[in-house]
């Protein structure tokens, strides 16, 4: 019977068990102790130890195990020869490379190396799979890129940064007052900045914009049967304006289309409607696009002809108004509109349709 069966009587403690030994081979009485491994201190032994007490055996079977009180040689006559010595057993050998690893307790309370309860006793279980700890958290964000991810998303930053200080640059030189860069580089410098970043002093002068300008648009319309009709005016600023008004988030075209449009024609022509330099004729005909596509969008065609039609020439005019003044003020002004008609344009053939699309 194993020593660790329920309801064995054997004293569990560091006693070294003893086996028999033939007549002649030991010390006196003919019997020697061999001293078994055990797995601790306090750990369990898997035989009787000395003054153990075991159940002798009946009158029909041999005795379960043999204390110091056994007569000296003599061994379980129910043992077949060569057969192993049940008072003295071998746990499993101990796994390579695990041995000082700490493992679950034994019976006794106490861990053994690699999970064991001893070299002579039976393995507590199976040792479990040694997971290394990781070295470190993987990186994050650009740390997390290879080297040559790295070197790209660097080299980006670096063009943005630098398209960043020149575009800063050019718009301090455009806004400065006259300086030996601008007067070297001035025609660079307005490249830069025109059309797209134009800058000017209007909000901050000391005479801002009092003035409401709009701008309106008649055409000349043929009809089906060849006749020629003139719409009526429309005020393409007022359409814009109530486009805005209450929306949050208004579009840019319109905001500035007809406002930078109109300042784009009054720039390059004199008081007579007569181109000034070579971008007179570019603001003509950008203007006059503007207002194709305008009529199209109201559906001016129809209105005029109550069915299909062309549009074959565009008048544009301005209505300029000054803004009255507070009650407040002392300041008197007129506030009777004042016209500007430009002179009627000829629509070609591939704006006709609608504008250039």
């Amino acid at each position: 019977m194993d020593a660790y069966d329920e309801g064995s009587d054997a004293r569990h403690g560091p006693d070294v068990p003893s086996r028999p030994v033939p007549p002649g081979e030991g010390g006196e009485g003919g019997e020697r102790r061999a001293p078994v491994e055990s797995a601790g201190p306090g750990a369990p032994s898997d035989a009787a130890g000395p003054g153990a007490h075991c159940p002798a055996a009946g009158p029909d079977g041999p005795s379960e195990a043999f204390g110091p009180g056994a007569p000296s040689g003599v061994t379980d006559p129910a043992l077949p020869p060569g057969a192993p010595d049940p008072t003295v057993r071998s746990g499993p050998a101990e796994p390579a490379g695990l041995a000082g690893l700490p493992g679950p307790a034994g019976p006794s309370g106490l861990a053994g190396p690699s999970g064991l309860a001893g070299p002579s006793g039976p393995a507590a279980g199976p040792p479990g799979p040694v997971v290394p700890y990781p070295f470190g958290e993987p990186g994050t964000g650009v740390a997390a890129l290879s080297l040559r991810y790295r070197i790209g998303v660097a080299l980006a930053l670096a063009v943005v940064a630098v398209g960043v200080c020149v575009h800063l640059g050019m718009t301090f030189l455009h806004v400065a007052p006259a300086n030996t860069v601008t007067k070297a580089h001035g025609e660079a410098v307005d490249d830069w900045i025109y059309p797209e970043f134009e800058q000017n002093w209007k909000l901050f002068a000391p005479n801002p914009l009092q003035q409401n300008i709009s701008i309106q648009v008649r055409a000349g319309v043929r009809g089906p049967d060849g006749m020629t009709m003139i719409t009526g005016w429309y005020d393409l600023s007022a359409e814009d304006g109530k486009a805005i008004d209450g929306n949050l988030l208004p579009s840019h075209t319109q905001q500035n289309e007809l406002r930078r449009a109109w300042d784009f024609y009054v720039a390059t022509h004199d008081s007579e409607n007569r181109p000034v330099g070579l971008r007179g004729s570019l603001s003509e005909s950008y203007l006059r696009r503007i207002m194709v596509l305008r009529l199209d969008r109201d559906d001016a065609v129809r209105a005029a002809t109550g069915g299909d039609g062309v549009v074959e020439r565009v008048q544009v005019r301005s209505r300029t108004s000054n803004v009255p003044p507070p009650g407040w003020s002392r300041e008197k002004v007129s506030t009777t509109p004042s016209y500007r008609e430009l002179p009627w344009w000829k629509v070609p053939q591939d704006e006709a349709a609608g504008g250039v699309r």
